[in-house]
């Protein structure tokens, strides 16, 4: 049986429907039995939705112990009734539960600006608290639950050791369009028994997400959304991680890394649309803020992402894209390369263009996995990055997407 969040120590969970989305599952719960060190990543979007704010506060202690996402309705410039109804979405699970309401952290999905089923998703908390269980399926209710636009539901799981205790953390997350650098309309929740100092949490978390969710675009649009959270309620009694000195500092920032990587990939292979899912790497770069500056000014080239649907290995729009990211760029030192995920090409060496065999270059992307790689011979850092093409389905789905 494959894993998921419910093989995590004290962890329960439940995915229901409330009758907010029409015949699927809109409503999640995730409980610890214990308090966990907690540590959240939110939208930049200035348009903040309320679940966003509440959980903002509730979380600024590093502590939470349960949180309940909402699908079909994004409480977003909703006003003061969508902010009472996040209020009252903690306000039920936490009395549901016997916990303090501030540790329950809330969020939300769906259509913006369109008022707050309050009512409903109250009932549906308070109906469906109790069925909270650690069985396998739940976990996939779960993960079925946040879903809107997705076509598939994305989960991940991993174990390994800290102090020769066995470590399990369990993630899932939701996100289809409107994805883009600095997170999107995009959820994802880690759940992990593993025990680590909140303060400590909260700095890997966010380093993590830089080098995952902060790396995937979709089509450019940040909504008003997006948060990646992160409980660890301790249950594996390791030794507690209180330093990047730590033993176990390394190894759960690597399990955390790859599985934000991991997740963020799942979204990008779901983006609205999509017929392609493109890697971009950059060597040999000044820094790693550099190399990741310039991806992401890349991958959210409109110009590269149509010429990635079209198949047509137009690797100056490419070029063009990195000299406009607002970096120092040396175009006569670089080598670019374009192809699939098994085979790319060199079609720039040292800044001058190379004899290429157009049409197997074409061949190439052809291939749903493509790969683009920026050699810039500037220094020892490297970044990488996802994104997908722009095709005339993503115009044709967003152009009736409320209705």
């Amino acid at each position: 049986m494959i894993k998921n969040i419910t093989n995590v120590r004290g962890i329960t969970c439940w995915g229901a429907h409330t009758g907010v989305k029409s015949m699927k599952r809109d409503l999640a719960i995730i409980f610890s039995k214990v308090p966990a060190s907690a540590a959240a990543v939110f939208t930049q979007n200035k348009v903040v939705a309320a679940p966003v704010t509440v959980s903002r506060n509730n979380i600024a202690d590093g502590k939470a112990q349960a949180i309940v996402i909402n699908a079909g309705n994004a409480n977003a410039a909703s006003g003061k009734q969508g902010m009472e109804g996040a209020i009252a979405m903690t306000h039920a699970l936490a009395e549901e539960l016997g916990i303090a309401e501030d540790l329950v952290l809330v969020a939300s999905t769906g259509i913006i600006g369109v008022k707050f089923p309050t009512t409903e998703i109250v009932e549906g908390i308070r109906e469906n608290a109790k069925n909270l269980t650690n069985r396998s399926n739940a976990g996939s209710f779960v993960a079925n639950a946040i879903l809107t636009t997705d076509t598939f539901a994305k989960e991940g799981f991993v174990e390994f050791e800290v102090d020769g205790r066995e470590i399990n953390m369990g993630g899932i997350a939701k996100g289809s369009g409107m994805i883009h650098p600095n997170m999107a309309t995009m959820l994802a929740f880690m759940v992990t028994d593993i025990a680590i100092d909140p303060k400590l949490l909260k700095i890997m978390v966010k380093e993590a997400v830089d080098k995952s969710f902060n790396m995937i675009t979709v089509d450019g649009d940040t909504s008003t959304n997006d948060m990646v959270i992160v409980l660890a309620n301790g249950l594996a009694h390791n030794d507690i991680i209180k330093s990047k000195k730590d033993k176990g500092y390394a190894i759960f920032k690597k399990y955390l890394e790859e599985m934000m990587v991991h997740l963020a990939q799942l979204i990008v292979s779901d983006g609205e649309g999509a017929s392609k899912f493109i890697e971009y790497e950059i060597v040999n770069a000044p820094t790693e803020d550099y190399a990741r500056t310039m991806i992401r000014k890349i991958s959210d080239s409109a110009l590269v992402k149509t010429a990635m649907f079209g198949r047509d290995p137009n690797w100056g729009r490419i070029i063009s894209a990195a000299g406009n990211a607002g970096l120092p760029f040396d175009y006569e030192k670089i080598d670019l390369y374009i192809g699939s995920d098994k085979k790319t090409v060199k079609v720039l060496e040292q800044g001058t263009p190379l004899e290429l065999d157009t049409n197997y270059i074409k061949k190439l992307l052809k291939e749903s996995h493509l790969k683009i790689v920026l050699d810039l011979h500037s220094g020892k850092a490297k970044g990488k990055g996802w994104g997908t093409d722009l095709t005339t389905d993503y115009v044709l789905f967003n152009s009736v997407y409320s209705t």
